[in-house]
């Protein structure tokens, strides 16, 4: 008999073979997709963001949970298409131009699915015309950009400045994020938010979509 708590339990250890076992379990029960998005996997992601930023789960235990929460995912996907069920908002996310560090970004992106939201990731390098095109293609609520170097962070500012002459400022809310960005230099160039680390990311995410 399908159980919630192996679900949730399945995606704390990262046991892809459970939460396959689970869902198809739930479905053949007459579960609907959308439920066990919700009350499953998003339940279950929710726990490991916060255990996450508490510290009492790190980087490969988080891996392995975004892991197994996308093997459920792609067998409730069709049928949450089929049922034409919305995501919680549209996330562009990206690391920008100059700097090649994908970990953290991956860790927000994991997570933000995790809380049901769709998440476009154009990857590490992305040229500030990247993310700009990505905002008139996507028309995404948030773009969130990454820096890990000192050097790059300029580029953060740069994307900002290319989107206010292409007025397409106004269509995306900007939250950056990364080892040497703080809030004052958040607010230097233009940015919407700050986040320190992705849980934190994933609770400013949330609130600037439920406040638009």
């Amino acid at each position: 008999m399908f159980s919630y708590d192996a679900l949730a339990e399945g995606i704390m250890k990262g046991d892809t073979n459970a939460i396959e076992s689970e869902v198809n379990k739930a479905l053949n029960e007459g579960v609907k997709a959308r439920v066990i998005l919700v009350k499953g996997l998003i339940g279950g992601m929710s726990v490991v963001g916060k255990r996450f930023k508490a510290g009492e789960m790190f980087l490969p235990e988080v891996l392995m949970s975004a892991s197994a929460m996308h093997k459920g995912l792609n067998i409730v996907k069709p049928l949450l298409a089929k049922s034409d069920q919305k995501t919680m908002g549209k996330i562009v996310i990206g690391t920008v131009e100059g700097d090649i560090h994908d970990i953290g970004k991956k860790i927000v992106g994991f997570l933000l699915e995790g809380n049901g939201f769709e998440v476009i990731d154009l990857g590490v390098d992305v040229k500030a015309e990247v993310f700009s095109k990505a905002i008139e293609e996507y028309e995404p609520d948030i773009l969130c950009m990454s820096a890990l170097l000192t050097t790059t962070m300029p580029n953060m500012e740069e994307t900002i400045d290319l989107l206010k002459r292409k007025e397409l400022r106004e269509k995306a809310k900007v939250l950056v994020g990364g080892a040497p960005v703080n809030d004052q230099f958040a607010k230097s160039i233009g940015a919407d938010g700050y986040a320190p680390e992705a849980g934190s990311a994933v609770e400013w995410v949330k609130k600037a979509i439920a406040r638009s």
